[in-house]
């Protein structure tokens, strides 16, 4: 485990341009799951990167709908990988090794697998934060492809967005600037596990669900909310000067605003404790 963790370590320190999404997200569920077998889903992810280089030989640059069908093809048609709505909330759906295993997952899990097949041959993709359900993208801004990888893959035209928007926000709702913004990496591998530590959290299970937010800081030094929660996790159980650190922290990031206010003024009642 000690591994898996400096592997995390190490990734918080790379540029976002470098981080390898599928190896780390692997990393992640080697902590969540240490009796997993991680080797084999390694050799598996290699695997499908030699399998995606040999698809893609044929398949122009610039095509982003033949891009889309041959991801489809492999990810889907030969591997069989598929969205887990049976049981959606299965925490195994956002552990890497588990999706591996059983060829189910949430939308980011298997977002994860696509992005990984992207980034083996070449092409564009990123991930897409849409409202309540997660999105990848072939292409960039000038032109892309959204699709929808827990359901096969399928292209998502507009329509298809709005009807989406609509089901999650409610049938007022429409298509807004921003609802398609690119996630980079990182904010990936953040999505896919906060799936685990939500699922603690909701169990009361405050030890696993701060463990899980320390992950993540691993991997994201710099992500001030996360800080802060840490500093609440702790305060819960009653772990008082680790508070303070990770909200001394957290001021460190934002050292300004509402925020930071209130933050320096739970820090003061702490440190009353501690005396």
């Amino acid at each position: 485990m000690t591994d898996a963790r400096a592997a995390l370590e190490a990734i918080g320190e790379l540029p976002d341009s470098e981080i390898d999404i599928a190896d780390a997200a692997l990393q992640l569920a080697r902590v969540d799951a240490p009796e997993a077998d991680w080797q084999a889903a390694r050799a598996h992810l290699s695997e499908l990167a030699r399998d995606a280089v040999l698809q893609s030989a044929e398949v122009p640059e610039d095509d982003l709908p033949a891009q889309a069908v041959a991801l489809a093809g492999l990810i889907v048609g030969r591997y069989h990988y598929q969205g887990d709505s049976e049981n959606y909330e299965d925490p195994a759906n956002a552990n890497l090794i588990r999706v591996i295993e059983r060829r189910r997952g949430l939308p980011v899990a298997l977002g994860v697998i696509w992005l990984h097949a992207c980034r083996a041959v070449g092409w564009s993709a990123h991930g897409v934060d849409f409202p309540g359900h997660f999105l990848i993208a072939l292409g960039d801004k000038g032109s892309q492809v959204v699709l929808d990888v827990f359901n096969g893959g399928i292209e998502m035209e507009a329509r298809d967005l709005r009807a989406l928007i609509k089901r999650v926000e409610g049938e007022t709702a429409e298509l807004r600037p921003g609802v398609l913004v690119p996630m980079n990496a990182r904010d990936v591998l953040l999505r896919l596990q906060n799936n685990i530590k939500s699922r603690r959290l909701q169990q009361e299970n405050v030890p696993g669900g701060l463990a899980c937010v320390l992950d993540m800081l691993r991997i994201a030094p710099d992500h001030a909310a996360l800080w802060r929660e840490a500093a609440v996790l702790h305060q819960a159980m009653d772990q008082v000067a680790a508070a303070v650190r990770c909200y001394e922290r957290f001021l460190m990031l934002v050292p300004e605003g509402d925020a930071a206010s209130r933050v320096r003024t739970s820090i003061a009642a702490l440190r009353g404790r501690l005396h």
